[in-house]
């Protein structure tokens, strides 16, 4: 199924107030409440709504410092990234981790309280993770943008 500007304008509204009630957002996207709940159905349905969750702050879960974490392994055989990655999935601090193309293996997203509870991070896990020949971790000052909603 392809989208149609309709269900854009509703994948749009969900992403930025996933609470929406179906009143509201049948409203905003100009259908009545029974075709925009039946859109919504078959979005979710078919895929393009994969579920529904609560950002959190940050600040207020007492984890605001945030500490990317270039890995570069010893090797690049099947078995060396399936043990990585399974390793790194465990990691409760890790929010996400990417297999890349460049200098780095994989990029890791990891938030901590500060400086010692990253150092207590990378002692306890990221040190022990298999297959790692370097490590490189790269502290964010301060977060310019970020949002979880992708292009529609």
């Amino acid at each position: 199924m392809s989208l149609d500007e309709t269900d854009r304008r509703i994948l749009s509204v969900l992403q930025k107030q996933g609470r929406v009630s179906n009143a509201d957002l049948s409203d905003r996207v100009h259908l009545s409440a029974s075709a925009c709940h039946r859109r919504v159905q078959r979005l979710e349905a078919e895929g393009y709504i994969r579920d529904y969750v609560a950002l959190l702050d940050a600040r207020k879960m007492n984890v605001p410092t945030t500490v990317f974490v270039e890995i570069t392994l010893s090797g690049q055989a099947d078995e060396v990234l399936d043990a990585f990655e399974k390793a790194v999935s465990r990691i409760p601090d890790v929010l996400e981790c990417h297999l890349m193309a460049g200098t780095a293996d994989y990029i890791l997203k990891v938030v901590a309280e500060n400086t010692e509870d990253f150092a207590r991070i990378h002692r306890q896990y990221l040190a022990r993770l298999p297959g790692v020949a370097q490590m490189q971790s790269s502290f964010a000052l301060r977060t310019v943008f970020k949002t979880t909603a992708l292009p529609v």
